[in-house]
């Protein structure tokens, strides 16, 4: 082990305090990444389902219109 002097006390101590900074830190960046990954994937999930309902509406609106096609030729002819 290296002799006390001041130089050695104020390296241990400025190592000694990142470490502890670093430690603290990790805990509250775990959390701010899961709460966005989180929230990324709501707002996919929210995304995905307005497309479907998009293309949910189209077909339908398809659907009735060649529905109705349908009922008004048959009374044509």
């Amino acid at each position: 082990m290296a002799f006390p002097t001041s130089e050695n006390d104020q390296i241990t101590d400025s190592v000694t305090q990142s470490n502890v900074q670093v430690l603290s830190n990790a805990s509250a960046v775990a959390l701010g990444t899961l709460y966005q990954t989180t929230s990324s994937a709501i707002s996919l999930a929210f995304k995905n389902a307005v497309s479907n309902q998009q293309h949910n509406n189209t077909v339908a609106q398809t659907t009735t219109a060649i529905s109705i096609d349908k009922i008004l030729g048959k009374k044509n002819k």
